[in-house]
């Protein structure tokens, strides 16, 4: 019986098969359609640079109307060295991992899940920075402060690492994460309460409080309660192994305990966005303040939370860097894992999940980064290009649509709710 038959008789219109149904899903541009042809433009991008980075690749091309074999040769070369590099750094040799699981030895275990191990190092704090992000965006908020609240809940979680050597392992550990946390989330509640009691915008008073941390630190690092003596240098006393977390694969990798709380938080903020009254309201306001206000929401302590419980995730950042894999701080600690998170908040669109797929990504990136620069001499720069370049077609999927001419889907073009002005 044809549709149009089976239409007649029902009076409703039949579902299309499912052929047509999964036709219709990738030709549409839905949330995962976009992320993955962005993620597909990159590599594209991405692959171009290797090329033109590759002497023996552009020599190649500077003949290519007399020998174009061998200058496509090249570059495919040059690309399959450096993305394989990238990959063998990130998750590992396919191979190997299957030689040592068939051989059994424990040091073939070792070597061959390490790249996975520094890979998740790598995404913890990006992890909980980014999920500290998207939270305030799904309250209608930009928190630019995750460099400052991160830089704090280390500086809260070390303080607390060296100063109860002989407090038991099963209290130290804890106390020094729920100090960390309390730091980040103080840093994270000023530009919560100048927001909610005298409207100053968030994005101005966060970013201010970057470099209030960031020149606090230093002073810190060279007073007599952080420095460790006798050195003259600008570097912390030591986090005493009672308060450390621990390693979950062996001491020969990296990825501690700290990864497996990342992960149990972002399931507690996917509970509190989507189960909770205060995770709908959190929504409500992101997506309208005037309706929220009507519907009884009160704003500016909703606004206050946000930012405090952003800033305690960001800062939970910091404390498991400094409590899982450096131990000790110094000037410039953490980088720019801070402002990452925008980048892994976007990229997973303000979604739990999203979040926590993206810093995985990134930590990929980061962790096989390093050896694609030390096998192909590729600079780690590519890497960052690479992050930029799909950032910037999901945060812009009209692009994306436009090249490849799909269609827009229902809600297909919203990132997260926005924040408030």
């Amino acid at each position: 019986m044809s549709t149009e038959a089976s239409e007649r008789q029902t009076g409703q219109p039949s579902r299309p098969p499912l052929v047509r149904r999964i036709v219709g899903f990738f030709l549409t541009g839905n949330t995962f359609v976009i992320t993955v042809l962005a993620f597909i433009s990159a590599l594209v991008i991405g692959a171009i640079i290797i090329v033109m980075a590759t002497p023996s690749a552009t020599l190649a091309w500077r003949s290519f109307f007399q020998a174009p074999g061998l200058a496509l040769g090249a570059s495919w070369q040059a690309i399959a060295n450096a993305y394989g590099s990238l990959f063998v750094g990130s998750i590992g040799s396919p191979r190997a991992i299957v030689h040592a699981i068939a051989g059994g030895k424990a040091t073939a275990l070792v070597s061959a899940f390490e790249p996975i191990s520094e890979t998740l190092v790598a995404a913890t704090p990006l992890m909980l920075s980014g999920l500290g992000i998207a939270l305030a965006f799904r309250a209608g908020l930009f928190d630019i402060g995750g460099q400052g609240q991160l830089i704090l809940g280390a500086a809260g979680a070390t303080l607390a690492g060296f100063s109860f050597p002989s407090m038991p392992a099963v209290l130290h550990l804890p106390f020094a994460i729920l100090l960390g946390a309390a730091f980040g989330a103080a840093w994270g509640f000023v530009p919560g309460i100048l927001k909610a009691k005298t409207g100053a915008h968030e994005v101005i008073t966060s970013m201010m409080l970057n470099y209030v941390g960031l020149n606090l630190l230093t002073y810190l690092l060279t007073s007599a309660l952080y420095q460790a003596p006798p050195r003259v240098e600008a570097i912390s006393k030591t986090v005493v192994a009672g308060a450390r977390h621990p390693h979950i694969l062996g001491p020969s990798h990296r990825v501690n305990l700290g990864f497996i709380l990342a992960v149990l938080l972002v399931l507690g903020v996917a509970w509190l966005l989507q189960r909770s009254s205060t995770g709908f309201r959190f929504r409500m306001l992101g997506l309208n303040r005037e309706a929220a206000r009507v519907a009884g929401v009160n704003i500016e302590l909703h606004y206050m939370l946000a930012m405090t419980l952003a800033g305690m995730l960001v800062g939970l950042g910091g404390a498991f860097m400094v409590l899982g894999v450096d131990f000790r701080l110094s000037p410039l600690y953490g980088g720019t894992i801070g402002f990452d998170g925008i980048t892994v908040a976007i990229l997973g669109r303000g979604s739990p999940l999203g979040v926590a797929l993206s810093s995985l990504l990134f930590g990929a990136f980061t962790a096989g980064g390093r050896t694609m620069q030390v096998n192909t001499s590729i600079p780690l720069q590519l890497v960052q290009v690479l992050q930029a370049v799909l950032v910037l077609f999901v945060a812009a999927p009209g692009v994306i649509r436009t090249i490849y001419r799909i269609k827009l889907a229902r809600g297909g073009g919203r990132i997260f709710g926005g924040w408030a002005g």
